[in-house]
C-alpha cells in the first residue's frame, strides 16, 4: 500500500468501522525463497502459545507484536526484541512491512480483526471460533474470496496426520461398518468467576475502547478482565465456543468428511447452575443435531459431578472427545489418540498423533504458494464448525425455563442416554429438568441455504444469529 492508502485505511477505519476497499497486494510471500513477516493481534496466552510455534519455521519473523494491555505487549517484545509493537490493531494491519496476520484476540474481535486485515491484502491465520455470531462469520469467508486471501482457523488437529488414518479406517476400510451415531463431549471442571457489587475497574494500562470494539460498552461484575470474558456473552461464546468447536470440529472432519455443513435442526437446552456469579453462559449444556444424516448429540459441563467432588460426571468415551457408534463397533476420537472397539467392547486398533506446530506450518506453506486449497483448515470449513457451536449456543439462549417435557422430542439412543446423564447430574445440585434456572429449547429448523431459522421459536432464535455492533466498530457485509 502507499502512504496515501494507509492514512486512508485508518482514517475510513476509524469512522467507519471498516477498511476502505483496496486492491490486494501481490504479497511477497508469493516468492517461496523470501521471509514471511508476521503480525501478531494480542499478545495473551494463546497468542503466546502461537509465537512460539511460528517461531519454528524457517523463514519466518515474528515482526510485529499489538495489545491493547501494556503488560501483555511488554512481555512479548522482551521475547521478540526487534518487532514493532502497537496498541491499536489498525496501524498493524495498515503496515507496509507485514505479510500476514495472527489473530488470537477474544472472540468477539476475530472476525472484524481479520476481515480488516484481509482487506488490507494480508493473509490470516484467525484463533477459533471464527466467529461470535453467525452472519459475522459469512462475512469473513465472504471476505477472503473477495480479496482473494490465504485465511486458516486455529483449529489445529486437523493437521494431524492421524486424521487422515481415522477417516480411512472408517469411511474406506468401513472397518467398523456404517456409522450410526456420534457423541461430543466435553466435560472439565471451571469455577466460579466471581460477582462484584460494583463494576470491575479497568485498569489504566489497558487501552479498554479497543480491547471492547465491536461488543457493547457495559459494566463488568466479574473479577478478572482477561481470559473469564469467555463466560460472557457480550464478549465470549462459552465452553460451547472454547472447546465444543475443537470437538465439534472433529466430528465434522472424521464422521462427516466436511459433506454437512450446518444440521437441519437443533434442540438445545442447560443454566448456568450452582455457581451465583457474574458468568452467563451455560456451565451444564447439551445439544442434539439433526443433520439429515448420522444424528449427533453433545454434552458439556464445567461443574463436578456433585458438590464437593473433584471429578468431572462420568460420560461413555473421552471427556473431551466423541465416539462413533457403528454396526460393527464405536470409535472414540480425542486430541492425540483414538481407539477402536468392536461390538463386543474389545480393542481392535489404536490411532496416535500430534497437530502441533504442523497446523501454522501448514498456513505458512499456502502463504507461500498463495493456494488456499492446501489449507486443512481453510476458513469456510471453520466458519461450518464455528457455526455448530453458534447454534448451540442459540437454542440455550432462545429456550425457556420449566420446559423439560421437550427433550422427550428426540428419539434416540444417545439422547436418551445423554439426558438420563444430566438429569442425574442437575439432581445433585437439587435441580430438575423443569426447574427455572434450566432453559431448553422447541425443535429449532434451519434452512441451511439462507442460515435462518423458520417455525417454531425462529423469531428468537433468528435475533441471536447477528449482534449489534459498537458505533466504530461494525463488522462489514461483503458483497
Amino acid at each position: 500500500m502507499t502512504r496515501l492508502n494507509r492514512r486512508h485505511f485508518l482514517a475510513t477505519s476509524v469512522a467507519a468501522g471498516t477498511a476502505t476497499a483496496l486492491s490486494p497486494r501481490v504479497s511477497r510471500a508469493a516468492n517461496a525463497t523470501s521471509e514471511i513477516n508476521i503480525g501478531f493481534i494480542s499478545c495473551g496466552s494463546r497468542a503466546g502459545q502461537l509465537m512460539g510455534s511460528f517461531d519454528k519455521i524457517d523463514g519466518v519473523n515474528i515482526a510485529a507484536l499489538c495489545d491493547v494491555d501494556e503488560s501483555r505487549l511488554g512481555a512479548a517484545k522482551k521475547r521478540f526484541p526487534k518487532a514493532k509493537t502497537y496498541t491499536d490493531l489498525r496501524e498493524l494491519i495498515a503496515s507496509d512491512g507485514i505479510d500476514a496476520v495472527v489473530v488470537a484476540t477474544c472472540n468477539h474481535w476475530h472476525c472484524l480483526a481479520a476481515i480488516w486485515a484481509m482487506e488490507a491484502g494480508k493473509d490470516v491465520y484467525v484463533e477459533k471460533p471464527l466467529s461470535h455470531s453467525q452472519w459475522e462469520g459469512r462475512q469473513t469467508v465472504a471476505a477472503a474470496r473477495k480479496y482473494n486471501r490465504i485465511c486458516q482457523i486455529g483449529t489445529q488437529q486437523r493437521s494431524d496426520p492421524m486424521q487422515a488414518e481415522i477417516k480411512k479406517f472408517l469411511h474406506e476400510e468401513k472397518a467398523l461398518g456404517e456409522i450410526q451415531a456420534a457423541r461430543v463431549n466435553r466435560y472439565g471442571i471451571r469455577g466460579p468467576i466471581g460477582k462484584r457489587d460494583t463494576p470491575l475497574e479497568i485498569d489504566k494500562s489497558v487501552a479498554y475502547d479497543l480491547w471492547l470494539g465491536p461488543a457493547q460498552d457495559q459494566p463488568i461484575y466479574r473479577d478478572n478482565l482477561q481470559y473469564d470474558w469467555h463466560w460472557d456473552w457480550n464478549t465470549g461464546s462459552g465452553e460451547m465456543g472454547n472447546w465444543g468447536v475443537h470437538v465439534l470440529d472433529d466430528v465434522r472432519n472424521t464422521v462427516f468428511q466436511d459433506s454437512v455443513a450446518l444440521p437441519k435442526q437443533i434442540l438445545g437446552g442447560g443454566g448456568r447452575i450452582a455457581y451465583n456469579d457474574a458468568g452467563q453462559t451455560p456451565n451444564v449444556h447439551f445439544a442434539y443435531f439433526d443433520t439429515g444424516a448420522i444424528p449427533v448429540v453433545i454434552g458439556l459441563s464445567n461443574l463436578p459431578a456433585a458438590p464437593g467432588s473433584k471429578k468431572s460426571p462420568a460420560q461413555p468415551g473421552p471427556p473431551s472427545g466423541y465416539v462413533a457408534y457403528c454396526e460393527g463397533g464405536r470409535y472414540e476420537g480425542q486430541r492425540g489418540r483414538g481407539t477402536a472397539f468392536d461390538k463386543d467392547g474389545k480393542k481392535i486398533r489404536s490411532f496416535s498423533g500430534n497437530g502441533d506446530d504442523k497446523h501454522q506450518a501448514n498456513f505458512i506453506e499456502a502463504v507461500r504458494t498463495q493456494d488456499r486449497s492446501i489449507l486443512n483448515a481453510e476458513i469456510e470449513v471453520g466458519n461450518d464448525s464455528t457455526g455448530w457451536c453458534n447454534l448451540a449456543n442459540i437454542a440455550f439462549r432462545a429456550g425457556e425455563a420449566a420446559s423439560g417435557d421437550r427433550v422427550g422430542q428426540v428419539d434416540l439412543t444417545q439422547w436418551e442416554t445423554l439426558i438420563g446423564e444430566m438429569k442425574d447430574h442437575l439432581k445433585a445440585y437439587e435441580l430438575t429438568m423443569n426447574s427455572d434456572q434450566v432453559h431448553i429449547s422447541p425443535m429449532l429448523t434451519m434452512d441451511t441455504k439462507t442460515e435462518q431459522f423458520t417455525g417454531e421459536g425462529s423469531e428468537a432464535a433468528n435475533k441471536l444469529l447477528r449482534r449489534e455492533y459498537r458505533k466504530g466498530y461494525e463488522v462489514p457485509e461483503i458483497v
